[in-house]
């Protein structure tokens, strides 16, 4: 059999719209099998991710995080895609890696403010002005058509070269915003529960190890929180963790994840503040690359 290599040459034929129904489609299979591998070495970070999803197939994905590599002129994170087929075990493609990255990251989140977000949201805002942050700008655009876009980064210059209104004082940001995206890795709260507006939706996104929270324990308790996934949240990044551990929230009151009742995953009124948590687990990236797959087979 020969393996297909995908890179990004096919992105000009995939779309937001097609790959949120592609994610929505593979919560409707069997529940992915999941399993992660984490190394440490200091700042630097191995994460390799396996899936299976019966009928769909399997992946392995290989991640690197090294936060440094900017001053290198490098991206932080690298890494390789590998699927396979689900009757054989036969590897079938290889995808860029950054490829299936974007598209899964940015769609995850797309679909959680699909279903929470208010459908008038127009003010948005970005903590962060890195990759993830950029992606978002086109993810929320497809669904927002009058988007209106605000960043706010420790570091004035990157927000600038985003080329979209910066914000110089977080708070007012978050105030004024219909939906807060948080991008960075931030090991302490930056977007704290005090300022948070009734009918507001936020998509977190940075936080991806139990060292890592990107908003306070206030903002966890006055949201009605959802997740992508309980078995790659709850225990694993310290966004739940520790407003469990403070007793700020329960596990029971994380409201539904992709694999509920669609209509559990929803907005309740116009006033609910909402929070969606980004994991980001190896079978979404097997969704995503699938989609990917069958985009650059379709020619």
């Amino acid at each position: 059999m020969t393996v297909q290599i995908i890179g990004q040459e096919v992105e000009p034929r995939l779309t937001w719209d097609g790959l949120t129904a592609a994610l929505e489609a593979g919560h409707r299979r069997p529940r992915a099998e999941i399993r992660d591998m984490v190394l440490y070495r200091g700042g630097d970070t191995l994460l390799n991710r396996a899936a299976w999803i019966d009928g769909l197939g399997q992946l392995v994905k290989v991640a690197t995080v090294f936060p440094g590599n900017g001053g290198h002129g490098l991206p932080s994170v690298n890494g390789a895609v590998t699927l396979y087929d689900d009757q054989t075990g036969v590897l079938t493609a290889l995808v860029d890696f950054h490829l299936v990255t974007k598209w899964k990251t940015a769609g995850d989140s797309l679909l959680s403010a699909k279903r929470l977000a208010r459908k008038d949201s127009r003010r948005i805002l970005l903590v962060g002005a890195g990759t993830v942050a950029r992606s978002m700008i086109s993810a929320y655009s497809s669904l927002f058509a009058q988007a209106e876009f605000t960043v706010w980064s420790r570091n004035r210059a990157t927000a600038q070269a985003m080329g979209h209104s910066v914000a110089d004082d977080l708070e007012t940001a978050v105030r004024a915003a219909d939906i807060i995206c948080t991008a960075t890795m931030s090991r302490e709260p930056l977007v704290m529960g005090a300022w948070l507006q009734p009918g507001q939706h936020l998509d977190l996104i940075g936080a991806y190890t139990p060292a890592m929270r990107e908003v306070d324990d206030e903002a966890m308790a006055r949201a009605r929180v959802f997740v992508d996934s309980r078995a790659t949240t709850i225990g694993h990044i310290g966004e739940v963790i520790e407003p469990i551990k403070s007793g700020a929230i329960s596990e029971a009151d994380v409201i539904a994840d992709f694999y509920d009742d669609p209509t559990s995953y929803v907005r309740r009124s116009a006033d609910d503040i909402t929070i969606a948590k980004n994991g980001g687990g190896a079978h979404l990236d097997l969704m995503t690359a699938d989609y990917i797959s069958r985009v650059a087979n379709a020619g």
